[in-house]
């Protein structure tokens, strides 16, 4: 791996959150990872239960990798090994994000989300409100 210096003379970062990385320097992999459940629901009601990831596949399906079996050749010409940056200012990092200053060999991040809306039945077959509530 090529080794080139950067320079930041000035960053400000408000927020890094759920499985993000910040990395100042090199690295050789970065592997961030988040699993969230988002359930909207109509009217507060918690249970004590809820949260469990085994119960919904897309939190354990593997996620196919592209097999990339062309060759590209290129040149490249780095005119100066240093990477010089005035000012970064980033308001948010997140859901496995990357924010990373310095050389990497491999990033493998990976965010998955399992959004779930209940609502209200609107009534029965006699017009009778249903409060229930009722998952897509």
């Amino acid at each position: 791996m090529f080794k080139r210096t950067s320079s930041v003379k000035t960053i400000s970062v408000t927020d890094v959150s759920i499985g993000s990385v910040f990395e100042i320097g090199d690295s050789c992999h970065v592997k961030p990872r988040s699993k969230a459940l988002a359930v909207q629901r109509e009217y507060e009601l918690f249970f004590g239960d809820e949260g469990n990831f085994e119960a919904f596949p897309i939190f354990t399906k593997p996620i196919p990798k592209p097999i990339i079996d062309e060759y590209v050749n290129f040149k490249k010409y780095n005119e100066s090994s240093f990477i010089q940056v005035n000012n970064i200012d980033v308001i948010s990092c997140s859901a496995s994000g990357v924010l990373h200053i310095g050389s990497t060999k491999t990033i493998d991040a990976e965010s998955r989300v399992k959004h779930i809306r209940q609502l209200q039945e609107d009534s029965d077959k006699n017009g009778k409100r249903n409060d229930s509530l009722s998952s897509e």
